[in-house]
């Protein structure tokens, strides 16, 4: 994103070294670079990417985390909401930059059966559980066809997945799978299913949208961030019966899905690739351009 204009280097821990800026990614996972840099080049600018659990739960929890937010010149938040769990005297310094990937017309999708797809690895933070208890809902509804995929991080969840599997055959547990074969999965789903409890801006919906697929989400800030305070396929944290009732809905009413697609074209720009790298140049330059002057960013 931001080269040819700047050189860039790529660390996982940065100790010492002659660049102008840092962007760190993660309060908690850099503390000790962001802590490096700091000491090692006081006037030089500092960007703070939070990325997801260091906003939304270390912050509040660990003591580095939190000295990374203070020593940081800018902080970026990577939905639109996302400023509002920062203490207040730091919003200031909060700028959001949404992510992007290339949009994708979708795929025909056949009419025979409802196709739901949820795209997340197993583990706790992306609540599969939920997802599962809604297939398990639906177990009646042959029309109404389950798919996850992501790699079992968590082995007790790979476990269950493929009990679910074996006992309810409209549910498919593919495992991991390659990006563009899961960007391809995506536009053939008639709604992606995004379980959270705890997002920065994910990915996977960021793509969703880009597909003109709709997205059935927790009502999290990291969701709403991305989808618009107002969107209408929320449901609430862990609520699974309100998400069997969703996707049943989006079955059986035919005016559902098309209406929440409507309601993401209306953002699909804010995801473009010319539209992040815009937003990360212009922080980037602008700190830049705070230092040559010696202001205080």
């Amino acid at each position: 994103m931001l080269q040819p204009a700047y050189r860039v280097d790529v660390t996982d821990r940065w100790s010492a070294g002659d660049q102008a800026l840092m962007i760190a990614l993660h309060a908690r996972r850099s503390a000790a670079s962001v802590e490096a840099w700091r000491a090692t080049h006081p006037g030089r600018p500092l960007l703070l990417v939070l990325t997801g659990t260091d906003l939304y739960r270390d912050i509040e929890i660990d003591a580095a985390s939190q000295r990374s937010l203070w020593l940081a010149d800018a902080l970026v938040v990577l939905n639109e909401l996302g400023a509002q769990r920062l203490p207040e005297a730091l919003r200031g310094k909060a700028h959001v930059v949404l992510q992007s990937c290339s949009a994708r017309q979708p795929a025909r999708r056949t009419m025979r059966h409802l196709r739901a797809l949820m795209v997340g690895h197993l583990r706790d933070e992306k609540d599969p559980r939920t997802y599962w208890r809604a297939a398990h809902r639906l177990a009646a509804r042959t029309d109404i066809r389950l798919d996850h995929i992501g790699d079992a991080l968590d082995p007790v969840l790979g476990e269950e997945a493929l009990a679910l599997a074996a006992r309810q055959p409209c549910f498919r547990w593919l495992g991991g799978q390659p990006h563009d074969k899961v960007r391809r999965h995506i536009q053939t789903a008639h709604v992606l299913v995004h379980a959270s409890r705890m997002e920065g801006g994910a990915h996977v919906v960021i793509e969703a949208i880009q597909s003109r697929t709709p997205v059935l989400a927790s009502r999290i800030d990291g969701n709403l961030g991305l989808l618009g305070s107002g969107y209408e396929g929320v449901f609430e944290p862990g609520d699974d019966a309100q998400l069997a009732a969703l996707l049943a809905r989006a079955r059986d009413d035919p005016d559902m899905l098309p209406r929440l697609a409507a309601q993401l074209a209306l953002r699909a720009s804010l995801f473009a690739p010319e539209a992040e790298r815009a937003a990360l140049h212009q922080l980037v330059g602008s700190l830049m351009a705070r230092r040559s002057t010696g202001q205080t960013p």
